[in-house]
């Protein structure tokens, strides 16, 4: 496995006022040393010669604050109306999720597994509640899917999800609009169709779907 190595030169960001870019979304992840290369097994179960290792970058609240207000001006910018709460698929969307929720100013909550399905174990929310689900990254959307399906079935209305980067760029089908920081494509592999070069390489799985 490799990491593109990280940077200690200032990164650049958005002016003021200004959507931040996809480039500048992966010059984030790249000063964090989160753009990994190698071969990975993806949460999705595809494999990929790419990890964007987001918990790197969740190391640093700095960046993260970086990502996630300008998440939440595209949130506020694409959705009209009040948003009641921000949901998060444990593990991956909690960090991500409570970080755009403070900049929405709305309340943070999370969906986690109980006998392998989503479920809102902790909270209480109330039928017709207006919510948005927030992810880290997007490969196939499976995770926000089953989101919404715990979701709807509580009777809240779903609005949309996002997500700090679309690895699909816009291919995934998550069931509502889904509103990406930066969309970035990498090729992703079934197990048995490898090109050479990565089926030469041992997999590792630094994903956390089982969680």
């Amino acid at each position: 496995m490799t990491a593109i190595p990280p940077t200690s030169a200032p990164m650049s960001s958005a002016p003021t006022g200004s959507p931040m870019t996809s480039a500048e979304v992966l010059d984030i992840f790249r000063q964090a040393g989160a753009y990994l290369e190698g071969h990975f097994i993806l949460s999705s179960g595809r494999r990929s010669p790419v990890f964007l290792q987001k918990a790197r970058v969740f190391m640093h609240a700095d960046l993260t604050e970086t990502l996630c207000r300008a998440l939440a001006a595209r949130i506020r910018a694409e959705i009209p109306g009040e948003i009641d709460y921000v949901v998060g698929p444990a593990v991956g969307g909690l960090i991500p999720a409570y970080e755009t929720s403070r900049h929405l100013k709305v309340p943070a909550i999370w969906v986690e597994r109980e006998n392998g399905v989503f479920q809102l174990r902790r909270f209480e929310v109330p039928k017709g509640a207006r919510v948005v689900i927030v992810e880290d990254i997007v490969t196939t959307g499976l995770s926000i899917r089953e989101t919404i399906t715990c979701m709807k079935a509580l009777g809240t209305e779903v609005l949309a999800a996002a997500c700090i980067i679309d690895r699909s760029a816009g291919v995934a089908d998550v069931g509502v609009p889904l509103i990406a920081l930066a969309e970035h494509a990498v090729p992703s592999y079934a197990p048995d169709d490898l090109p050479p070069e990565l089926a030469a390489i041992s997999p590792i799985k630094p994903g956390s779907r089982s969680l």
